[in-house]
């Protein structure tokens, strides 16, 4: 008995070892079923969170959206660039310039409208070629004064009213006026072999290469049997610039530099045409233009488009139209859908019908046709590119939310029936409190559902009408008229920097948008093994 009380005292005097006390610490932190604590930790919210953020694959999903957003909404910010700015580089363009003819039709110079007229001209030819010094027209009596085989003067009553040559004289400055009576008497002198002539009061000197100067040596003018014309109106060739592209037709040579008086030099190139037996002359010269299709560098790291812009900020506002686009047309659809469908659900009867017949029409809507036909018609009212945006938000939300009404319906049925309905209506709660502070929330988890993986086709339905040219337009930027550059086969197959990152972008956000529904759709559901 003794051994026995030793062995119970020693026993009781011994400490507890380490793991011992271990297992006891572990005991006492475990909670008990009644414990604030725990029912805090299996609280609904937190229980779907807890669910959700198990799934590795929404978890995903969920990082992809928030660096989406990062990069649309954040990206733009930090961006050097503005989201329409243009960028510019120098080029060597070879542009039309100026054609050249080496005159052997005559050509008519006109003294009096009334008496030679463009009728008039043609009989003069006729004359001319029958050799006939006159001929009579209109009843009036017309005579040829022969100044060479290649150069005629009509007169008529005594004066001089046109003349048919086919060398034609030119002024050497824009501003030297050529009358009537100067292209005469210097015809006259350079046929004649005279070196002085006088017209319009004034004296002038002529060589035997046609050059006209005045008393003071001043060139004025020049006759030439060439006729050289610029393409565009407002340019003026100095006589240099003529003698140097008619010495380069007559010496057969298909280019030529040439510095003006401005010190800027460019080439010009010369090509026969057979058919109008004519040179055709066009100038390459440094031209500031768009940096159109530049590749990937330090400066755009994803190049340029089309217009000259930075790839990588047009991506980033993109985004930004596009995810702002699919936000608000799924929150219209949404709000209109739960109105529609909680009244339809909770009521019933002759207003559910009504209700039902409107989400019926809505369904059998063509909203591919439907959409088309508005943008007609916004491009034909020149419908500014922002007010383009709202009209395509609201047009989007408008036709989508006959299938969250259809949802919301469906669920409100089943529960309007169960007990804490029945509470309510015998406290003599507003319908209206019963449906939306009662009914929807309950509601809420399928519609965050809905909502997420709808977000996704919405975004995609605008990329396409963009893609179309039925949504966004210039200046603004979405990832479907991003896209809309590889309409052109070639851009399609030489520039992959402007459609490939755009589509990847488009893709894993919408990718990530229904990996996100997927694990909410789960996590929501009690049922679903974990």
């Amino acid at each position: 008995m003794e051994d026995m009380k030793d062995k119970k005292d020693m026993l009781e005097n011994m400490e507890p070892s380490a793991e011992v006390k271990e297992a006891a610490a572990a005991a006492e932190e475990e909670y008990s079923l009644s414990d604030d604590r725990r029912v805090r930790v299996l609280s609904p919210g937190q229980l779907v969170m807890k669910r959700f953020f198990r799934n590795r694959l929404a978890v995903t999903g969920m990082v992809i959206l928030l660096a989406m957003f990062l990069f649309s909404f954040l990206g733009g910010l930090l961006s050097p660039y503005d989201e329409d700015q243009k960028f510019y580089r120098v080029d060597v363009q070879a542009k039309d310039f100026a054609g050249i003819l080496h005159n052997e039709e005559f050509r008519y110079t006109v003294g009096d409208n009334d008496l030679f007229k463009s009728s008039v001209h043609a009989q003069a030819l006729k004359a001319i070629i029958q050799g006939n010094d006159s001929f009579e027209y209109n009843d009036n009596s017309y005579t040829l004064e022969k100044l060479t085989d290649d150069a005629y003067v009509i007169n008529s009553g005594g004066k001089a009213v046109g003349i048919a040559s086919k060398e034609l004289v030119n002024p050497s400055t824009p501003d030297t006026k050529i009358s009537f009576e100067f292209s005469l008497e210097a015809l006259k002198a350079k046929t004649g072999g005279d070196k002085k002539f006088t017209a319009d009061g004034k004296e002038y000197n002529i060589d035997a290469e046609g050059i006209i100067t005045d008393k003071s040596g001043t060139e004025v003018a020049y006759v030439s049997q060439y006729i050289v014309r610029a393409v565009m109106s407002d340019v003026f060739f100095s006589r240099e610039l003529k003698n140097q592209l008619i010495d380069a037709v007559e010496s057969g040579r298909d280019s030529f530099e040439y510095t003006d008086e401005n010190g800027v030099t460019a080439e010009y190139i010369l090509k026969y045409d057979a058919a109008t037996k004519a040179w055709d002359v066009k100038q390459e010269i440094d031209t500031k233009v768009f940096d159109t299709y530049s590749p990937p560098s330090k400066a755009h790291w994803l190049g340029t488009d089309r217009n000259g812009m930075d790839m990588l900020t047009r991506l980033m506002y993109g985004g930004r139209i596009s995810l702002i686009i699919g936000f608000i047309a799924v929150f219209i659809e949404t709000i209109i859908g739960v109105i529609m469908g909680g009244i339809a659900g909770y009521f019933g009867g002759w207003i559910d019908g009504l209700i039902m017949r409107i989400v019926d029409i809505f369904y059998c809507i063509p909203s591919l046709p439907f959409i088309i036909i508005v943008g007609a018609a916004m491009d034909a009212a020149n419908t500014p590119s922002l007010l383009r945006i709202f009209y395509l938000m609201l047009i989007l939300g408008f036709l989508g939310w006959a299938g969250v009404a259809r949802l919301v319906r469906g669920q409100i049925l089943s529960l309007r029936e169960q007990e804490f309905m029945t509470a309510t209506e015998a406290c003599g709660i507003a319908p209206s409190r019963r449906i939306f502070r009662h009914l929807i929330p309950n509601v809420m988890p399928q519609l965050i559902v809905y909502m997420t993986m709808g977000l996704g086709s919405t975004i995609i339905t605008e990329a396409t009408l963009s893609f179309l040219g039925l949504g966004v337009r210039f200046p603004f930027a979405s990832w479907g008229n991003i896209i809309n550059d590889v309409n052109d086969t070639f851009v399609l197959t030489n520039y992959w920097f402007i459609w490939i990152p755009a589509g990847v972008l488009l893709l894993t956000t919408v990718l990530a948008f229904n990996i996100v529904g997927d694990g909410l759709r789960d996590a929501f559901d009690p049922k679903m093994k974990r």
